[in-house]
């Protein structure tokens, strides 16, 4: 369910047509090995000396480093001998970060089939003190529009620090590095510019130019004063529930602005949600069709993340 759900999402990026491409799920071998045959069969492979080399396990031997996680090097490296068997695959791609598996993976194929396999790794996407993007407070920034909406999307990368801007254009864009390096480059407050320009061709990449140009106008309605507000990212209530009054904690919620009651009191509470241009200043407050205007409410999660209230019949 999960692959079919992946191979919709890259098909704009790649072609599955005529199996030019194909998606498989390692679990149609992995979950039908035999422990005792792996290890006779695949284990007789590995130095353990070796892998402790290895900079995947020397950060973890620090903290403490479970089984489970030492038997990672081996399951990834059985993989790509799995694929090079059923589909001779001789490349495996990866962030720098596997280049250590995926060397015992081109290893394991070459003392088990004799052939030789290579590994390309790629830059992982860190921010300027090193840290891995894509997590926020809520978690992961997704490619799916149903977790991640196109107007979300578009405004995390709207609103990466400064220092990343010119690293984000280079690895997710394909734009020319003349261009690139004159983005990153503009000083001060023009470098909101580059931001604009990172955000609509990654989210155009992604989701396509006309959810690009939506969340663009989105942005636009929200924090330049024009723009199309239709775009922004909005849950749909009934007037019936909404002339009941609802709570503030179980609309952030219901809006997903919070993940769970617990996360939305404490948002509550230190003062970052807004109904409109006004702070909302207790849990106990009530949202009704008196708040609305025109059958609207756009509801301020911190400084950038908008939702509006919509009502129907």
């Amino acid at each position: 369910h999960n692959g079919e759900r992946f191979k919709k999402q890259f098909e704009r990026l790649i072609d599955f047509s005529d199996n030019k491409a194909i998606m498989v799920d390692n679990a149609d071998w992995l979950l039908e090995l035999n422990y005792v045959n792996f290890l006779r069969e695949v284990g007789i492979y590995f130095s353990v000396n070796k892998m402790l080399t290895a900079e995947c396990y020397k950060t973890r031997m620090e903290k403490g480093l479970t089984f489970l996680e030492f038997n990672y090097m081996l399951m990834q490296g059985y993989d790509f001998l799995e694929l090079y068997k059923r589909y001779g695959c001789r490349l495996q791609m990866g962030g720098n970060d596997q280049w250590s598996n995926i060397l015992a993976g081109a290893d394991l194929i070459r003392r088990v089939e004799g052939v030789e396999a290579y590994g390309l790794t790629l830059s992982l996407l860190t921010t300027s003190e090193g840290k891995k993007m894509g997590k926020t407070q809520a978690g992961a920034i997704w490619l799916d529009p149903e977790k991640t909406s196109p107007y979300d999307f578009y405004q995390y990368w709207r609103n990466v620090d400064d220092a990343d801007v010119e690293k984000c254009l280079a690895l997710l864009t394909f734009l020319p590095m003349d261009e690139v390096r004159r983005l990153g480059s503009l000083p001060g407050e023009k470098i909101n510019e580059a931001k604009k320009t990172l955000a609509f061709e990654i989210t155009k990449i992604i989701h396509g130019e006309e959810e690009a140009l939506k969340a663009q106008k989105a942005a636009e309605a929200l924090f330049g004063g024009g723009g199309d507000s239709e775009s922004i990212p909005t849950t749909e209530i009934s007037t019936a529930q909404l002339e009941e009054g609802i709570n503030i904690i179980n609309l952030l919620v219901m809006t997903g602005l919070a993940p769970s009651k617990g996360e939305a009191r404490r948002l509550v509470t230190q003062g970052g949600v807004y109904l409109e241009d006004s702070k909302v200043e207790g849990i106990d407050v009530t949202i009704g069709m008196k708040d609305l205007k025109d059958g609207k409410l756009i509801i301020k999660k911190g400084k950038k993340t908008y939702h509006r209230i919509s009502a129907i019949e």
